[in-house]
């Protein structure tokens, strides 16, 4: 009977160890889709905004100009700016090597950095790297091998995709005849190499809307939500062998290598593998988008992490951010404040009226140029009479006696001239968040000594 008992105990014991075993192994599985899908989730999503760019926007490997602000119908990109005028461009280093050329510019800060598949900003040229002088870029993908020739400087991308997001600092729509002419002195050049002599060929350029198809859109953020699993996981393999991973990124690869998921290769997960890698990525999605959506309670501005740009092995603020603001700058180039709380850290509603309120000493410390945009509840520009969506410092602001600053925030107009001046409308009875932008903000800025004031309710 004894026996027989012990023999009970042992297979009670041996079954719950295999049970935690089990729990053990479907918990590293979840774990291992989560990892792989925030990793990978940048690469993807350049991919799908590459090929939707091409159907929307423009083919690639040509320079495309904005020549516009977008105004409240915009509902495309969420968070729009009307602060610069962009040029951009997908770039594959396959069809290259490119040269990309800056005239001098004497008249308007610009930045036209170029980003790897990756979202990684591997090269910043601009007023803030080149002053105002003239710069012709030799642009080679990661294989290439050759002399750089005479007058050009060298960017070597990592990956075979690259793309170049530029923007113009624009004070307003009175100002796009000027930078029009600007955005039209840059150029893209093929180089062929023919009988040992290089050869420049012009690559065509036209300006352009937003939007140039009048065909249904679906914004690749939607695209990624919809993607089955399998399917991510196939094209970021099959991605993954004209943009490689960087030499940082072997502990994943080797652990993604255990789910055989191998750059190169078919992706066959079995019906195990499958379930734990959709659970995986539903789990980092929700886990992502509440980070994103956590605000502070006392009414603090969140700035995004200094290394935007420049990730490493952060592989989650690299998702998140390719979920929320695909393209983002580096800090040295461009800081993003942004609320949706008053000083008492409730949510900003279109019923009532707030002030922001800069001390003399306080305005955003900057070297080129800051503003702020309000935004409505669906994070688009808000329709108003004035069409005026942000304030900064390049428009005709009323300065206090003292030299401090007071922007109004409201829903009406304000009753006096120099409230009016400066008068930031939103929609009535209606939430709505602030971003700020500083353009080559200074170190008290980057390094944190320097804070957006909090919101000031005043009804």
């Amino acid at each position: 009977m004894l026996s027989m008992f012990k023999r009970f105990l042992l297979v009670s014991l041996a079954i719950g160890i295999a049970s935690v075993a089990v729990l053990a192994l479907l918990k590293d599985k979840i774990a291992l889709g989560a990892e792989a899908y925030l990793y990978g989730y940048p690469l993807v999503m350049m991919e799908t905004t590459r090929v939707h760019s091409g159907h929307y926007i423009g083919p690639e490997n040509q320079l495309r100009l904005v020549r516009q602000f977008p105004d409240a119908s915009f509902k495309d990109v969420v968070r729009p700016n009307v602060d610069t005028l962009y040029t951009t461009a997908f770039l594959s280093m396959k069809a290259g090597p490119w040269v990309f050329e800056m005239p001098a510019n004497t008249q308007r800060y610009e930045l036209m950095p170029f980003m790897d598949a990756w979202t990684n900003v591997f090269a910043s040229p601009g007023t803030r790297t080149l002053g105002q002088q003239a710069a012709r870029y030799l642009l080679v993908g990661p294989k290439w091998q050759g002399e750089v020739p005479p007058g050009m400087t060298l960017l070597k991308s990592p990956t075979d995709m690259v793309w170049l997001i530029g923007r113009t600092q624009t004070n307003g729509s009175a100002d796009y005849a000027t930078v029009h002419q600007l955005q039209e002195r840059l150029q893209l050049k093929k180089f062929k190499v023919a009988n040992a002599a290089l050869t420049q060929v012009n690559t065509p350029q036209a300006p352009s809307d937003w939007q140039h198809s009048n065909l249904p859109s679906v914004p690749p953020v939607i695209q990624m939500r919809n993607m089955r699993t399998s399917d991510f996981f196939q094209r970021m393999m099959d991605l993954m062998v004209s943009n490689p991973a960087s030499a940082d990124d072997a502990p994943i690869l080797k652990r993604m290598a255990q789910a055989h998921l191998v750059p190169g290769q078919p992706v066959n997960l079995n019906g195990l593998d499958h379930a734990c890698f959709a659970l995986g990525r539903w789990l980092a999605d929700i886990k992502v988008h509440k980070v994103l959506n956590t605000k502070s309670a006392d009414g603090a501005w969140s700035t995004p992490p200094l290394n935007l740009g420049a990730y490493g092995t952060d592989y989650n603020t690299r998702a998140a951010v390719a979920m929320v603001g695909l393209g983002a700058n580096l800090p040295q180039d461009a800081l993003y404040p942004n609320t949706a709380l008053d000083q008492q850290g409730q949510p900003l509603k279109g019923q009532h009226r707030y002030r922001l309120h800069f001390k003399a000493t306080q305005l955003p410390p900057v070297n080129a140029f800051w503003s702020i945009t309000a935004y409505g509840h669906d994070e688009f520009l808000i329709a108003n009479p004035l069409n005026r969506y942000a304030l900064g410092d390049r428009d005709r602001l009323h300065f206090n006696a003292d030299g401090s600053l007071d922007i109004w925030i409201q829903a009406h107009e304000p009753a006096q001239a120099h409230q009016r001046t400066n008068w930031l409308p939103v929609k009535d009875k209606s939430a709505f968040l602030l971003n700020a932008r500083l353009y080559w903000p200074k170190e008290d800025a980057l390094q944190g000594t320097w804070k957006m004031p909090a919101l000031e309710r005043l009804d």
